[in-house]
């Protein structure tokens, strides 16, 4: 494979840190975009000391991060995002998401170049048939009154968007819908989803929250075969101009989830959780989604990878990341 040049924004993020580690290990060139608002330095510790590698602090919404890139870039994923508005933020999320998406996408038409954009599994929103697929789903969006579905909606937007200019200027854009993925580098908080929430609470002895009956239902793609997805995707072109699931099709339900990663981190005592209505941290009517799952043959078909890592191992192998993270962060801290 010919060394390419990758622009990766969110470099120093979960998802961000991972594939950058991963094109530097086969050979090709990265220059990095974060402006450290919830990515960490210490995700990219590794690949700052690769010649291969250059990091600019920035905010990807500003184009004058961009300004100063002289690197022959053949290739710009799209990761910096603001996530879910649970909890209030729901301005943020549509103008960060909607601001740093135009201009990569302006980026990507001045050089002429493809562009990589992550999306999510939250656009199918209330969607009842499951699996979800790119092919055939609508995206079934709730009330505008519910700010839960602002991030849903940023990133419909930004799927628009990037189909647009396609169409307008020609160059190649690719779409990932991402499936929960989690593993090491995730935010040790609820920005990573349930699974680190429910690890600390494990390994802590305290008790897991678990939102609404936790009968609902989700998929959990271990972060290498996330990485597998977007890798493809920068390389193939049978991906331009695809919207893709990128995702683990085993569908658990969130009670579930508990109880396989109390199994995994092998501690004693019994598992402790805590129903947690809906309405006591949003202060109005949250609307969940209750199944969501994906249709992964399609992506399978035009990318060659499917996910490897079963929700046991990938639990397992997370848990003794965490626990060590944890523990770097608290000597870090002393």
């Amino acid at each position: 494979m010919t060394k390419a040049t990758v622009l990766v924004t969110g470099v120093a993020g979960f998802l961000g840190s991972n594939l950058a580690e991963r094109l530097l290990e086969n050979g090709h060139a990265v220059v990095g975009i974060d402006d450290l608002s919830m990515g960490h330095m210490s995700n990219i510790w590794g690949a700052l000391k690769n010649p291969d590698f250059r990091f600019i602090r920035g905010n990807a919404m500003d184009p004058d991060t961009y300004a100063d890139i002289t690197d022959d870039v053949s290739v710009a994923v799209h990761l910096a995002a603001f996530k879910i508005p649970r909890y209030g933020n729901a301005i943020d999320t549509l103008k960060i998401n909607y601001h740093s998406t135009d201009t990569v996408l302006e980026f990507s038409r001045q050089r002429n170049i493809k562009c990589v954009l992550a999306s999510t599994s939250d656009v199918y929103g209330r969607n009842p048939q499951v699996p979800f697929s790119e092919e055939h789903s609508d995206c079934v969006i709730g009330s505008s009154l519910s700010p839960r579905w602002s991030y849903a909606v940023s990133k419909l937007f930004d799927e628009h968007l990037a189909l647009a200019y396609q169409d307008s200027f020609g160059f190649p854009v690719t779409l990932l819908r991402f499936f929960g993925s989690y593993g090491p580098r995730q935010p040790l908080s609820w920005w990573g989803g349930p699974p680190p929430v429910f690890i600390d609470s494990v390994l802590n002895d305290k008790v897991i929250p678990i939102h609404g009956d936790g009968q609902q239902t989700r998929s959990f793609t271990f972060v290498s075969d996330t990485v597998d997805g977007i890798e493809a995707a920068i390389f193939r072109s049978e991906a331009n101009g695809e919207i893709l699931n990128i995702g683990n099709n085993e569908e658990v339900t969130i009670l579930e989830l508990a109880e396989r990663i109390k199994k995994a981190s092998d501690t004693p005592g019994e598992l402790k959780i805590e129903m947690v209505p809906y309405e006591s941290f949003t202060g109005k009517k949250y609307e969940d989604v209750r199944r969501r799952v994906p249709d992964t043959s399609y992506s399978q078909k035009v990318l060659g990878v499917k996910a490897r890592v079963d929700l046991d191992d990938g639990l397992r192998r997370t848990i003794e990341w965490q626990i060590q993270a944890t523990q770097e962060r608290e000597f870090g801290a002393r």
